[in-house]
């Protein structure tokens, strides 16, 4: 057995480098050849005239991204309080599930959704199609709900619940021990799930295509359409050839840095937590 879960490791090991492999033998080359300041800072992006620069794509993301935690995280992280020391029992078997299942709704489902609901709304409210930024971090901050809802609950419910009940004691009111008292222990727990978010948020593709706009321009507005990395991969892919689909594989290469900085971050500021935990036992 001690095999057979070795080569399961070894698989899970293998996929994420062939995947390395793949991106930077195919993107590194490409960034090279276009050059890397005009790759990345490029405000440009125009196939015909050879011209690849993935700056406005870059910003789309970003906004995007922060734009569906500042709506996601808040309520993901209050409605994990709720369920852990707010909810009726009979009225948590059905909101449990509930959050569960959001997470199961493919993501194309969110995009007509989204279509149908959403942007008509926000096309009453701008007066403009409705298809731009907010109206995607609308839609991410709903599709990232189950993951920070879900490892919250967990983390404030794996925290020693004798912090809860001494600071009950102490004479503090249940939301005062519940935030000062459960939420620095369980604080771990809950910048997992918000990493876990930002990685969903950044890294989603059909629901964004359907509602962003697609426009590979600065946001002058919250209303104003844009196009994400992912969106960019997606739209042109299917007719791209040569140094066209090398730019694509590159951008890949950058979502994927992007990605891989985001967690590193998340290891350094979970560590840090780990080692001042230690010092002050």
């Amino acid at each position: 057995m001690k095999v057979v879960f070795l080569l399961c490791a070894l698989c899970s090991v293998a996929a994420v480098a062939a995947i390395c492999i793949f991106l930077f033998a195919r993107g590194v080359p490409a960034i090279a050849e276009i050059g890397p300041l005009k790759f990345i800072f490029g405000t440009k992006w125009k196939p015909t005239q050879q011209l690849f620069g993935i700056l406005p794509m870059i910003v789309g993301s970003i906004y995007v991204t922060a734009g569906a935690m500042v709506i996601g995280a808040p309520i993901g992280i209050l409605t994990a309080v709720f369920l852990y020391k707010y909810c009726p029992v009979k009225v948590y078997r059905f909101v449990k599930p509930a959050v569960n299942l959001l997470a199961g709704i493919p993501s194309i489902v969110y995009g007509f959704f989204a279509l149908v609901v959403i942007v008509p709304i926000m096309q009453i409210l701008s007066d403009t199609s409705g298809k731009g930024m907010l109206t995607a971090s609308i839609v991410l901050g709903l599709m990232i709900l189950p993951t920070i809802i879900s490892t919250t609950e967990s983390a404030l419910k794996s925290a020693d619940i004798s912090y809860f009940e001494g600071s009950l004691a102490l004479g503090a009111t249940k939301e005062r021990s519940i935030f000062a008292s459960v939420f620095p222990a369980a604080r771990s727990g809950i910048l997992s799930g918000i990493i876990l978010g930002v990685g969903r948020a950044i890294g989603e593709t059909m629901a964004v295509v359907m509602i962003i706009g697609n426009q590979t321009v600065f946001p002058k507005t919250i209303f104003s359409g844009i196009r994400t990395m992912t969106a960019n991969i997606v739209l042109e892919m299917a007719y791209a050839e040569g140094l066209h689909l090398d730019a694509l594989i590159a951008t890949a290469v950058v979502l994927f840095v992007f990605i891989m900085i985001i967690n590193l971050s998340f290891s350094c500021i979970k560590g840090n937590e780990m080692k001042q935990g230690v010092k002050n036992k």
